[in-house]
């Protein structure tokens, strides 16, 4: 039969590892939980949102593991000037079909910008647009 001292350190050392468990958990678990809430938090709160007009001259589907949709937009002013180029990141695949459409055309882009997005796996640029249609001149 066993005693009563080794019934006691049995269970000390069970209430042990019980602890260091305890511990890797929340070594593992919090900083997996605040990461998770950074990235929702970053993806779905924009900071600011607007639209830009002129001419999409390009829009690709890039990267090795993480495939976004980047394009440009020539922003001109006046013609005879240097266009300013936007860069935009798409997340839906359909505006992407919008948007292969409208290649080389004049077009409004509707965009939210979402800053501190914590990868590029989600897209190049802080720049998300949402939607397009084209300008008839």
């Amino acid at each position: 039969m066993k005693s009563m001292a080794d019934n006691k350190s049995t269970a000390q050392k069970k209430s042990g590892w019980r602890w260091l468990w305890y511990l890797l958990a929340i070594i593992v678990v919090v900083p997996l939980i605040g990461f998770a809430t950074w990235v929702w938090g970053s993806l779905h709160l924009a900071y600011s949102s607007g639209e830009r007009s002129g001419f999409i001259q390009k829009i690709s589907n890039k990267g090795w593991v993480c495939k976004t949709w980047e394009g440009e937009l020539a922003m001109t002013t006046t013609p005879g000037t240097a266009p300013q180029i936007f860069a935009f990141s798409v997340r839906d695949p359909s505006v992407a079909q919008q948007l292969m459409a409208l290649d080389g055309k004049r077009a409004v882009l509707t965009y939210e910008q979402h800053r501190f997005v914590p990868t590029n796996c989600f897209g190049e640029t802080e720049y998300y647009v949402t939607g397009a249609k084209e300008i008839n001149q």
